[in-house]
């Protein structure tokens, strides 16, 4: 059971961290829907309502972690400003005592942070490309439909699937080719163990061509070794394909991984992006781990205040530039994929309590 102080600080910890929150989520939303407005002036009001209320999840994921530090900072700063973090010392109670109920929030919050990246958003943000590629490109054509075992795509009178592709979405394993007439009726079927995309021209090696034919009771076989053809898209749409890891759980990214391997594609952005699932969701507790030992300075004054928000905002600002490179070398192999997911979290982390415990509260 929470004392008395505990169920105060969660008080004020939630109510400020649900209006960061919130204001976040509100400018965010009015920004991009101003520039989405201006670029699709026809596009039905309906539609963008639509289409922002599947992009929200994403937009409240990303914007977690920055809304647990100002729930932090506002609630040590307010207890700072009206005295009250002295009383709080005084009484034998140190800063990360005070503070251990803030933590257990966002320790709660980042379950649930992870939750959402791994259990709600692959379908949110399945729903959002079909929306953005059918109603406001209006190129459905350009939709892929994602699974672990195979990746479907249509350009004009013809569809495909693959079974694995790079993230550079320029070579393939698996192809099999479908070609309708404009009845859609189908008139030729082409499969190929491995496809090297050259812009429009697509060289298939090790397949097979069946024609069918409606004079011909029977379709038309012919094995060939490597042939090119040329599609009606640039194959430079399939790099959206590529990557796929926020249309995939865990456990289906996983998977993927794996069938990748087994094909000798190249998997090390997919493994970075498998462990950042894990460690993008405590990324809040992290940082306000890292901003909590400058929550106590002087912040008597409105300015003090202000100031202890400054320098918390400028550590979000190191962790995320951190964050950011070490992302950028895994997925160049510049860093093991295990190393570039948890080494931010994991230094930022023993910097906080270095901090934390040089403070001596």
């Amino acid at each position: 059971m929470f004392a008395r102080i505990d169920r105060y600080l969660l008080g004020i910890f939630w109510s400020a961290f649900m209006a960061a929150l919130l204001i976040f989520l509100t400018l965010f939303l009015a920004t991009d829907a101003m520039t989405t407005l201006v670029k699709y002036k026809e596009i039905n009001t309906a539609v963008i309502l639509q289409y922002y209320a599947v992009y929200a999840p994403e937009i409240i994921y990303r914007m977690l972690p920055i809304a647990c530090v100002v729930g932090t900072v506002m609630t040590i700063s307010s207890l700072n400003k009206g005295s009250e973090l002295v009383a709080l010392f005084a009484s034998g109670m140190s800063l990360f005592r005070i503070s251990r109920v803030i933590f257990l929030s966002i320790f709660v919050l980042s379950i649930f942070s992870y939750y959402l990246s791994d259990q709600l958003m692959p379908a949110f943000s399945r729903q959002k490309n079909f929306i953005y590629y059918n109603d406001m490109e209006r190129t459905p054509g350009r939709f892929q439909t994602i699974k672990t075992n195979k990746i479907w795509y249509r350009s004009k009178n013809s569809i495909f699937n693959i079974k694995t592709l790079n993230t550079d979405g320029n070579k393939a394993q698996g192809l099999t080719l479908y070609f309708f007439n404009d009845k859609w009726d189908l008139v030729q079927m082409l499969t190929a163990d491995s496809v090297l995309m050259n812009g429009r021209q697509w060289i298939l090696k090790h397949g097979t061509v069946t024609v069918f034919d409606q004079s011909s009771s029977f379709p038309l076989n012919d094995r060939f070794v490597e042939k090119t053809i040329v599609m009606t898209e640039d194959a430079q749409d399939l790099r959206s394909t590529g990557q796929t890891s926020d249309l995939l759980t865990q456990a289906e990214l996983s998977r993927f991984i794996a069938k990748n391997k087994e094909a000798g594609l190249d998997t090390i952005r997919y493994e970075v992006d498998f462990h950042t699932k894990f460690s993008f969701a405590l990324a809040g507790l992290v940082m306000s781990l890292l901003a909590l030992p400058f929550c106590v300075g002087q912040a008597r004054g409105g300015g003090g205040m202000v100031k202890n928000v400054g320098i918390s905002i400028g550590l979000v600002v190191v962790y995320w530039i951190t964050y950011s490179t070490s992302q950028t070398m895994g997925q160049h192999g510049q860093l093991a994929p295990v190393l570039a997911a948890w080494m931010p979290n994991v230094a930022m982390m023993a910097l906080g309590i270095f901090l934390l415990l040089r403070s001596n509260r």
